[in-house]
């Protein structure tokens, strides 16, 4: 796993121009496999962050002004070109974030379908016209844009999680200033590029790089109308405690704990291979994964069976290559799977497979963690209760689906959760007291792009995809009208 690629030198952009603004230092962004220096990025300041604001300030009224369907155009341009250079991006996300190549690329055409169903969602942005209880006089209802929109994206899907933001941002007549993730920044910075690219306005989407400090620039500014975060429930408490005062509108899409039921009945090849892959893909770096499974005791050692195979033949190795996962993002995340793995395994948990860095020379560097199976002891251990954002599953063996619903929803979370199960009563039952707000049933995760990715609980506020998640984007202005 040795690299011939350049390093990559970044810069911010701001209005329409790339520069290294007020920073006085750099981040190096190094690949999770190797460890080796993919790129550098400034450390940008409060400054960088309100420079960028005001550059978003200034281009919104010019930007709203556009017809919706004006505004959508520079979008299908954009996307045009993120599919044109996909194997460029892809590759950056898989140097910088570690996830396999094959996975990246989907990464990128999850990011295209996002902002050019946002450009189709332009027909969308529909007001209403309300009788009045007064002769002469209507009520005219208009969906309006918030103003400078901040996004704030994760690490795990630094693309498809832009896309998510910046496409019903843009379409609904919003600027946005968004912070690229210190440990991804790179192949955003070259969506930025595509941008620019596009024809977008100058100030009309910006970027700045860089930690903490310009994240909480761009959220406690008065200079910014909305904020969206996808990432940590301490990420997003802290933004609500930032943003008290100001009572600006937030969007958060938080963590997740994800049940994954299985009933007697289930199609067990079929729930076998949505658990493995709702759990190790992106190496279980997904706020959707199956996080904790459920197994009616009636054909658990059946499911548990097969489902140890399929983790057994999982290919673990170099990102760039012909392989199933890579590594966690950061040894800090590593370290942090091994010792609630350690942990639950001291607490009585039982140790099916995995629980270490794999062997060889080609793991020597990096950041590793073998995909791990463990059978949990009961359902308030640490292991089945907290979000573990890695290669780990745990399980617990269920009398019936009385008692798996009731297990599923003792949790903080309230994001994701699956189901298989061929009786129509328990489905009609889990979509009406499962306390979640995305469920998978008789079938793997993923999103697609016209439904509404929201959690309940601890995992968020608002929601995005689709015509509800525009909605998230614009805001309600009512005249009363006489002639």
């Amino acid at each position: 796993m040795h690299s011939t690629f350049p390093l990559i030198d970044g810069r911010m952009f701001i209005g329409g121009r790339w520069s290294s603004g007020a920073a006085e230092g750099w981040i190096d962004v190094h690949s999770p496999a190797t460890e080796e220096l993919v790129g550098r990025v400034p450390a940008g300041t409060a400054a960088d962050a309100e420079a960028a604001l005001a550059a978003a300030r200034a281009a919104q009224p010019g930007w709203a002004a556009l017809p919706p369907i004006e505004r959508a155009r520079h979008l299908r341009r954009l996307a045009r070109l993120i599919e044109r250079d996909r194997e460029i991006i892809a590759t950056l996300v898989t140097r910088e974030q570690g996830k396999p190549l094959a996975h990246a690329r989907g990464e990128v055409d999850a990011c295209v379908g996002l902002i050019s169903f946002a450009a189709d969602s332009a027909r969308f942005i529909e007001g209403e016209i309300i009788p009045s209880d007064i002769s002469g006089e209507e009520l005219w209802l208009r969906r309006v844009p918030y103003g400078v929109a901040v996004g704030l994206t994760a690490w795990n899907f630094p693309i498809a999680l832009a896309g998510r933001k910046l496409g019903p941002a843009l379409v609904a007549g919003n600027t946005m200033v968004m912070k690229a993730h210190e440990l991804t920044p790179l192949a955003l910075l070259e969506i930025g590029r595509l941008t620019e690219e596009a024809g977008l306005p100058p100030g009309v989407f910006n970027i700045v790089t860089g930690g903490r400090t310009v994240g909480e620039a761009l959220v406690a500014s008065p200079h910014s109308d909305l904020v969206t975060l996808t990432g940590s429930v301490r990420a997003g408490g802290e933004i609500q405690r930032a943003t008290a005062g100001s009572f600006k509108a937030i969007r958060l899409e938080l963590g997740g704990k994800a049940p994954f039921i299985v009933m007697a009945d289930a199609d067990l090849e079929a729930a076998v291979e949505a658990a493995v892959s709702s759990r190790f893909f992106n190496c279980g770096q997904v706020c959707t994964c199956n996080e904790r499974m459920y197994l009616d005791r009636r054909i658990a050692d059946r499911f548990i069976e097969r489902f140890l195979a399929r983790v057994a033949a999982l290919r673990v190795g170099d990102p760039l290559g012909d392989v199933d996962m890579g590594p966690k993002i950061s040894r800090a995340e590593r370290d942090k799977v091994a010792a609630m793995v350690d942990a639950a395994v001291a607490g009585g948990a039982e140790l099916l497979a995995g629980g270490r860095a794999p062997a060889g020379e080609g793991f020597a560097r990096g950041h590793w963690y073998e995909p791990t199976v463990l059978l949990a002891t009961d359902n308030s251990s640490p292991i089945m209760q907290e979000e573990i954002f890695g290669p780990v599953v745990p399980y617990l063996e269920v009398a019936d689906f009385d008692e798996a619903l009731r297990l599923a929803n003792q949790s903080a979370y309230g994001l994701s959760a699956y189901l298989f199960t061929r009786d129509l009563t328990n489905v009609m039952r889990f979509n009406r007291e499962s306390a979640f707000g995305e469920l998978y049933i008789n079938r793997g995760a993923g999103e697609l792009v016209q439904g509404f990715h929201s959690g309940w609980k601890q995992s968020g506020l608002g929601g995005e995809d689709g015509r509800h998640g525009l909605d998230n984007y614009l805001r309600k202005k009512l005249a009363y009208v006489r002639a």
